[in-house]
């Protein structure tokens, strides 16, 4: 994926030839939420493959192994499919990682709210035809959609055993303060401390939760943010790495090309290009 964001429809057509050639179990770079108002969606994640009925919300964050295979349902298959990079809304993304971690699917009931969804995702869709889309609106729109999604995700119970509501709360609180402190050099045992538990511990649900250390997850947040400083400020290398608590430039972009296989600069150039 190219570009910040895309959206598109997945008709019958459509799932008749992803069936005709189906992808193997992925992961990718990029957050991807699918809108399903008719049809059904075959979706393996987690290690496990579930089939759910429209209309119903899926929404699977970078890095996670699954597959999916949209299916016809009463001769119909209706779905929009957004995929953005994180860096497209720094400010909410860790949020959804917290939010939809432990259920990526979410059963919704067909109504005003559903029908609401649908429209901003037919607005997203639209303007992204505009010979020159504008990004703040669809960043707007696409914040309102999460935003409609949570208050339905809300009015699901969980029969998640306690166990994992602990870990799950853990880990949003980690979450939490790592918004509010990855512009500093902090590591695992500053947010272990204000959680008041052991860096071991921390690390045990970070992995069993996102498959990823407390070092990696604060690493890719600072990578969020500095994506986002690169395309919409005019700040150079050094202060971008330096608001993010890197005091040397050159251990910025080693940091940054190790984990984006760009330097700053190159990636700030391809964004150019690409934005044009």
């Amino acid at each position: 994926m190219n570009q910040h964001f895309e959206i598109y429809k997945i008709s019958e057509e459509d799932a008749i030839k992803i069936a005709a050639t189906p992808e193997l179990p992925h992961k990718h770079d990029y957050e991807e939420l699918i809108i399903c108002m008719e049809g059904k969606l075959e979706h393996f994640i987690d290690f496990k493959t579930t089939i759910y009925d429209a209309p119903l919300v899926s929404f699977v964050t970078k890095g996670k192994i699954h597959r999916v295979i949209p299916e016809i349902k009463n001769d119909k298959c209706n779905m929009w499919v957004i995929r953005f990079k994180s860096e497209f809304i720094p400010e909410t993304t860790f949020q959804l990682y917290s939010y939809y971690h432990d259920h990526a699917n979410i059963k919704i009931v067909e109504s005003k709210r559903f029908n609401q969804m649908v429209t901003l995702c037919e607005i997203m869709f639209n303007e992204m035809q505009e010979n020159i889309p504008d990004f703040a609106v669809i960043r707007h729109l696409l914040g309102a959609l999460f935003t409609m999604i949570e208050s339905e995700r809300k009015k699901i119970e969980t029969d998640a055993p306690e166990i994992q509501k602990t870990q799950n709360i853990t880990f949003k609180n980690f979450l939490k303060i790592l918004e509010e402190n990855f512009h500093r050099p902090e590591g695992v045992d500053y947010y272990a401390e204000k959680l008041f538990m052991s860096a071991r511990n921390l690390n045990l649900i970070c992995h069993s939760i996102l498959q990823q250390s407390v070092s990696e997850i604060i690493e890719t947040r600072k990578l969020i943010e500095a994506k986002n400083l690169l395309i919409n400020s005019d700040k150079t290398i050094s202060e971008i790495g330096f608001d993010l608590g890197y005091n040397e430039k050159a251990y910025f972009s080693n940091v940054f090309k190790k984990k984006s296989g760009q330097t700053p600069t190159e990636f700030r150039e391809e964004m150019k290009k690409l934005i044009s």
